[in-house]
C-alpha cells in the first residue's frame, strides 16, 4: 500500500469523536496521575494521617477507579457516551476541587462536625468515580468512531496518550508544588481546572458516536452479575489471581514510596517529579520490548515482566536514594511494558468468542484488587519496619519477595496449563 493511500485511510478512518475523546483523555490522565503522585504524601504530611491510613485510602481510590471501569461500560451504553463523559468530568471537577479545599476555612465547620477522616474518605470517592467512567467511554469511542482498517492504530494512539498523561501528570504536580510554590493542595485545584475545561470541550465538540442498529445494550445489573460467568472459568480466575500480585508490587510507587522517601530518606524529595520517569520509559521502549519478546510465549513473557518488576525493589532495599529510585522506576517500567500487551492478548485468548467484551472488562480486576491490597500492605509495612522496628529499608524485601513469587507462580501456571491445553486440543 502506498504511503499516501495509508495517510488517506488514517485521515478518513477516524471520526471527530475519536480525536475529541482522546484529546480529553490526555488532560484527564494528567489530572489523575498528578493527583495520585502527591495524594499519599498530602494525607500524611498535610493532614497528619498515619502512614497506614494514608496508603490505605489511596489504595481504596485506585480500587474504585479500576473496579468501576468493569461495569461503567454498561452505564455508558445505557445513558450515552457524551452524557457519561460530561458527567465524569463534572464529578472529577467537584471532587478535585473539594480535595484541594479540605484545609480551607469554609470547610472547617464540616471538618469539625464529622472529623477529618470521614470527610476525606467521602471527598475522595468523588474523584475516584470519574476515571472509571472515562476509561470505557474513550475506549468505546475508539471502537465506534474508527474504521476496521485503522482501529488497531486507534488503540495504539489511545495507549500512547494515556502514557503521555501519566508522564506529564507527576511533572505538573511538581511544577505546582516547587517552582511555582503554590503548595500541595493546589495540585488538586489545577487538576480540577484541567478536567473542567474538558467538560466544556466534550459539551461543545464531542458528538455522540454511532452504534450499530443491532447492538445490544446491557444493563448495569447484568454487568455486575456477569462476574458469575467469569468465575466459572477456573483457568481465567487463577490467571487473574496471580496477576494481582504484580499490581500489589507495582502500585507501591503511588502508595508507600512517597511517604518512605520523604520520611526516611529526604524530607524534601521531589518524588512526584521522578515518578514521571516510569511513564516516559514505557513510551520510549514499548516498540523495542514488543519486538524483542515477540517470539516468547505470552505467559512466559508475562512472568518475565513480573520478575523484572519484583527484582527492581532491591535497589531501595539496599541503598535508598533518589538516584536508585530513578533506576527502580526504569526497571519497573520494563517489567510493566514487557507484560502489559501480552497480558491483554492472553486474556482475549482465554475468552470464549461470544464473551470477549465481558472477559476483557474483568481484566481490570487484578489492577483494582492490587491497588486496594497494595495500599493497605504498603502502609502496614511502613508502620512495622519504619515506626516499630526502625529498619524501613527492609520493607522492600517483602515487596521483592511478593514480586518474585508472583513471577514463579505465573511460570508454574504456564507449565501446568499449556500441556493441559495442548492435550485437550489434540
Amino acid at each position: 500500500m502506498a504511503l499516501s493511500q495509508r495517510i488517506e485511510e488514517i485521515r478518513s478512518g477516524f471520526e471527530r469523536p475519536f480525536w475529541v475523546a482522546n484529546f480529553t483523555e490526555i488532560f484527564e490522565r494528567v489530572a489523575y496521575y498528578g493527583t495520585t503522585a502527591v495524594l499519599a504524601i498530602y494525607l500524611h504530611e498535610e493532614l497528619h494521617f498515619p502512614s497506614a491510613l494514608a496508603t490505605s485510602l489511596v489504595g481504596l481510590v485506585g480500587f474504585v477507579v479500576y473496579g468501576l471501569a468493569i461495569v461503567a461500560g454498561a452505564l455508558a451504553d445505557r445513558f450515552g457516551f457524551r452524557r457519561t463523559l460530561m458527567c465524569a468530568y463534572l464529578v472529577l471537577t467537584i471532587g478535585y476541587f473539594l480535595l484541594g479545599s479540605i484545609e480551607s476555612s469554609w470547610m472547617a465547620p464540616l471538618r469539625n462536625a464529622i472529623g477529618d477522616r470521614a470527610l476525606v474518605s467521602i471527598v475522595l470517592l468523588l474523584p475516584a468515580l470519574g476515571p472509571g467512567m472515562v476509561k470505557p467511554v474513550v475506549a468505546g469511542t475508539t471502537a465506534r468512531a474508527s474504521t476496521e482498517n485503522v482501529r488497531s492504530l486507534g488503540y495504539s494512539i489511545y495507549y500512547t496518550l494515556v502514557n503521555i498523561g501519566g508522564a506529564v501528570g507527576p511533572l505538573m504536580a511538581w511544577l505546582v508544588r516547587e517552582p511555582l510554590h503554590l503548595g500541595m493542595a493546589n495540585v488538586f485545584r489545577v487538576s480540577a481546572a484541567s478536567v473542567f475545561v474538558m467538560f466544556w470541550v466534550t459539551l461543545l465538540f464531542y458528538p455522540e458516536p454511532g452504534r450499530a442498529d443491532d447492538a445490544k445494550v446491557q444493563s448495569v445489573w447484568k454487568a455486575l452479575t456477569n462476574i458469575v460467568i467469569v468465575l466459572g472459568n477456573l483457568r481465567y480466575v487463577v490467571f487473574l489471581l496471580i496477576t494481582t500480585g504484580f499490581y500489589i508490587v507495582y502500585w507501591q510507587i503511588f502508595t508507600s514510596v512517597g511517604i518512605f522517601m520523604r520520611t526516611y530518606v529526604d524530607p524534601h524529595a521531589a518524588v512526584d517529579r521522578i515518578l514521571s520517569l516510569e511513564a516516559f520509559t514505557v513510551i520510549a521502549c514499548q516498540i523495542l520490548v514488543t519486538y524483542l519478546t515477540r517470539r516468547i510465549p505470552a505467559v512466559r513473557t508475562i512472568a518475565i515482566g513480573f520478575l523484572l518488576a519484583g527484582l527492581s525493589w532491591i535497589l531501595l532495599a539496599v541503598h535508598p536514594t533518589m538516584f536508585t529510585l530513578g533506576l527502580l522506576l526504569v526497571v519497573l517500567a520494563f517489567g510493566e511494558l514487557t507484560q502489559a500487551s501480552r497480558y491483554y492478548e492472553y486474556c482475549s485468548r482465554l475468552a470464549p468468542p461470544e464473551q470477549q467484551g465481558l472477559y476483557m472488562g474483568y481484566a481490570f480486576l487484578p489492577i483494582a484488587i492490587g491497588f486496594l491490597l497494595g495500599g493497605s500492605l504498603g502502609g502496614y509495612l511502613l508502620t512495622v519496619f519504619g515506626e516499630r522496628l526502625h529498619h524501613p529499608n527492609d520493607m522492600w524485601w517483602v515487596i521483592l519477595v511478593i514480586g518474585v513469587a508472583t513471577a514463579a507462580l505465573m511460570w508454574l501456571y504456564d507449565g501446568i496449563v499449556r500441556p493441559v491445553a495442548s492435550g485437550t486440543s489434540s
